[in-house]
């Protein structure tokens, strides 16, 4: 079974979502704005795929923050901390097999190959 974590109104999260069910494919949603996400869990996705990868410093909730805040934000720990107290911060969509494989964003070219293999 897969698990997708994100926020259910992310147009991005639409997408992916519209893909897995257009093509048949049982998952799960965790919406970490309404679910949380506990730091344990978090700090997997940090492990596996890196605070760099994981952190969206494209979207308007990085921009929203202080210089001062944002320059703080150097290290796993920081950005950890940063994901937790606020979720948008986190790219989307994050697909997590039950093996522990990630896969992080959305395009049909990668999804097809992940759930193959995954399925």
């Amino acid at each position: 079974m897969l698990t997708m974590y994100g926020i259910k109104n992310c147009d991005t999260i639409k997408k992916a979502r519209k893909y897995l069910e257009a093509n048949g494919v049982a998952y799960q949603f965790h919406d970490y704005r309404a679910e949380g996400l506990d730091r344990a869990r978090l700090q997997q996705f940090i492990d596996t795929l890196g605070w760099e990868a994981l952190l969206n410093t494209r979207g308007t909730t990085w921009r929203k923050l202080s210089e001062e805040k944002r320059n703080e934000v150097n290290n796993a720990a920081a950005a950890l901390d940063l994901m937790l107290e606020q979720p948008a911060m986190i790219k989307r969509p994050l697909l997590c097999s039950a093996d522990g494989s990630m896969l992080l964003g959305f395009s049909e070219t990668t999804y097809q190959p992940f759930i193959s293999e995954k399925s």
